[in-house]
């Protein structure tokens, strides 16, 4: 079963105009549009049980608590995770890292040790591990990207040889490429490491099953999947987690405090410290409803039929001016397509295209390195979501044509 047909309607922002013309919004890497259901939950809460959580006996302060845990416990699900305690709310899937960063790695990673990264990694799981890096004298090693997208496995069994964690994206948020998940965690587990994945990419378009990935840690941020920003989730195995000191102090991580010391909350809530984003929580948590209600595997076949169409169009109307980096097979892909335009800097397609009503983004991307090993100083990235159709790819074929006559006259 298809998605629907009117699923566009359903995003407000989606059906206003820019530059007198419709709106064709094409950086869901970037960030996702919110449907109306994710808007009408968090006005619902504010206006409705807007309280503080785990504090207050008065009715409102126990329906805001209740709304808080059911939606941890609705995006387990939406994972497959075991326990709802495994959850641990952060600000966005870069505190998530820093979390994974700084509570277990600076409890188990020390000088001589050594850790396991990709090239295609955002900086957001590159970034933190050089600051541990520096502070503790751990070894990066870092898994090459083959000239086809892929990453080149060949030597893995070297490089994970001693280390203690690999830290991966499941999909690349410049490349789109999909990786094989499961072989990496049976490595690392196979070598005595634990294994995490930045899932950002990943979680809002297939189906997670961290229990089916045999993965120890797991990182994603809300609004990248129809929620709103302020919000992500480090999930995490709970026995990793009851071993982990806590990441901040403060309230609602504590259980007591005296002169003396104090002693830390059960999970997740060692990891919560002060007052959590309730609001943002229940729209995540519709924003999980949304795409359940979807389904995942009609969500993975939309955008595989998408991206097979995009990179058909692009390809035929533009030729040989146009390099599509990442993996040419769809099924080998997430529906990220970054480019060169021969001749045009990123920059300039950008803004060319935001005249056409065209939303892509131009830059590194947050992926300095990738971008490094690709030899390239930027590119343009067009991404797309449930929302999108061939509508929308026809509109970014067109103006990519205009674009690069205009910049040869």
């Amino acid at each position: 079963m298809g998605l629907p047909a009117d699923l566009k309607s359903r995003f407000p922002l989606l059906q206003r105009t820019v530059h007198d013309q419709p709106i064709r919004y094409l950086d869901s890497a970037n960030t996702s549009q919110k449907p109306q259901a994710v808007i009408d939950a968090m006005s619902r809460y504010y206006e409705t049980i807007n309280a503080n959580v785990h504090r207050g006996s008065y009715e409102i302060a126990v329906q805001a608590t209740d709304a808080l845990e059911n939606a941890r416990a609705k995006i387990a699900r939406f994972i497959n995770a075991p326990d709802p305690r495994e959850v641990v709310f952060t600000k966005n899937a870069t505190e998530a890292m820093n979390l994974l960063a700084r509570a277990w790695g600076s409890a188990n990673l020390g000088a001589g040790d050594a850790m396991l990264i990709s090239e295609m990694e955002h900086h957001a799981n590159i970034v933190p591990w050089h600051m541990l890096a520096a502070e503790r004298g751990i070894e990066l090693r870092w898994i090459p990207v083959r000239p086809d997208g892929h990453l080149d496995l060949t030597e893995l069994d070297r490089l994970i040889d001693g280390v203690k964690l690999v830290s991966v994206t499941a999909m690349s948020n410049v490349l789109g490429t999909l990786n094989d998940v499961r072989r990496l965690a049976d490595a690392a587990h196979a070598h005595g490491a634990l294994i995490a994945v930045d899932g950002s990419q990943f979680v809002p378009h297939r189906a997670t099953d961290v229990q089916g990935m045999d993965i120890d840690f797991l990182a994603f941020t809300g609004h990248k999947l129809l929620g709103p920003t302020g919000i992500g989730v480090l999930w995490a195995r709970s026995e990793i987690l009851e071993a982990m000191p806590p990441f901040l102090g403060g309230g609602e991580m504590i259980l007591s405090v005296t002169k003396e010391g104090f002693t830390t909350n059960e999970i997740p809530w060692k990891f919560e410290a002060g007052t959590p984003m309730v609001a943002e929580a229940v729209g995540l948590g519709a924003a999980v409803d949304f795409l359940t209600d979807l389904g995942m595997e009609a969500i993975q076949q939309h955008e595989t039929e998408l991206t097979a169409y995009t990179l058909r169009t692009l390809n035929e109307r533009l030729g040989e001016r146009i390099t599509i980096h990442g993996p040419s097979e769809p099924g080998q892909r997430g529906a990220v397509f970054s480019f060169v335009l021969e001749a045009v800097h990123p920059h300039d397609i950008a803004q060319v295209l935001d005249q056409s009503g065209v939303c892509v983004r131009a830059g590194h991307h947050c992926a300095k390195p990738l971008l490094s090993t690709l030899g390239i100083p930027a590119s343009t990235r067009a991404s797309l979501y449930v929302y999108n159709d061939e509508s929308d790819i026809d509109a970014l074929a067109e103006a990519l044509d205009a674009c690069s006559d205009y910049f040869a006259l």
